[in-house]
């Protein structure tokens, strides 16, 4: 089964109202900004930051 599109439509981000991409393969839901991944589960999103899979940090550089 998979999310129904008006649901898709509607969701943002909760941590940065980004835009939202669903994987099916995955069973995720990915924002296109900041790249949390939010956890599909029995077809249920669940959009909770605290549950999210947060992207790697990237250090900074800094050229002298």
């Amino acid at each position: 089964m998979t999310l129904d599109a008006e649901l898709l439509e509607i969701l943002v981000c909760p941590n940065d109202r980004g835009d939202v991409e669903y994987l099916e393969s995955e069973q995720v839901i990915v924002c296109q900004t900041c790249g949390y991944r939010y956890p599909v589960r029995d077809d249920i999103p669940v959009m909770l930051i605290d549950e999210a899979e947060k992207p790697p940090q990237q250090k900074n550089k800094r050229s002298k």
